[in-house]
């Protein structure tokens, strides 16, 4: 099926169908029901959970880290789904330091983290990193449902904000749970000249994504002076972006 819109316009339509109970219904009378392999479905959360653990192993096995040190984790990311799979693996005990969240120019979870306020009434950009050119960050919902306090209807009063006015603005004590992220965004200038630095210097080509976790990151350490041994998450073959 072919749409006119952006990622925001087809997730948003996946969404409805999954919520229409008339429809739901007609499938299951076929035998069908909907699922998703994006992160709609928290099942796609799963597996990325557990590379994180296992990057943190072989840190150990390399002898990089002892077990039980803390690391920091950089995810480019515009749905929060990768990096709220990071956010679970550390609440089942996985120990990270920092989540540290990757923006483009569409720039909403920078923003948010930046000042609580959530606002996606903005210019949609697009980017040469198109799977974050995202102003809807779906899984963002599951961690406002956390630091909520597990609400639910708290949780939905806000989406709802989201929904009808286009922002919402979460408490100064649902803003004080999340010490341990830390947004912030580069530029299409920024990330062109990432790939090309880590080319120059190691002979590695990273796709525009991954070139935006990068640097990030070296934001990250600027801002912080924290050099708690890092783990980048790469998202893509560069080769998917021939430009």
């Amino acid at each position: 099926i072919g749409i006119t819109g952006n990622f925001d316009d087809a997730q948003t339509g996946v969404k409805k169908m999954f919520s229409d109970k008339e429809l739901n219904e007609y499938l299951a009378s076929k035998g069908y029901q909907f699922s998703s392999a994006n992160s709609i479905n928290i099942g796609r959360l799963v597996p990325q959970m557990v590379y994180y653990v296992y990057a943190y192993t072989r840190l150990v096995a390399n002898g990089e880290i002892k077990a039980g040190d803390k690391i920091n984790v950089v995810v480019p990311t515009g749905n929060f789904g990768n990096i709220l799979a990071a956010y679970y693996a550390s609440i089942m005990g996985l120990p990270i330091n920092k989540f540290i969240c990757a923006s483009n120019e569409n720039k909403v979870l920078y923003d948010f983290f930046r000042t609580g306020t959530y606002d996606r009434k903005r210019e949609f950009i697009l980017t040469t990193s198109p799977s974050m050119d995202i102003l809807i960050s779906s899984n963002l919902e599951r961690l406002i449902y956390r630091i909520a306090g597990g609400d639910a209807k708290k949780c939905a009063e806000l989406m709802q904000s989201l929904t009808a006015g286009g922002e919402y603005t979460i408490t100064e004590d649902m803003k004080a749970q999340l010490a341990d992220f830390y947004g912030n965004y580069c530029t299409e200038d920024e990330t062109a000249k990432t790939i090309a630095e880590i080319f120059k210097d190691s002979h590695y080509v990273i796709d525009t994504h991954t070139a935006v976790a990068a640097g990030v990151y070296d934001k990250y350490v600027k801002d912080t002076n924290d050099t708690t041994p890092t783990v980048i998450a790469s998202t893509a073959s560069p080769y998917k972006f021939t430009r």
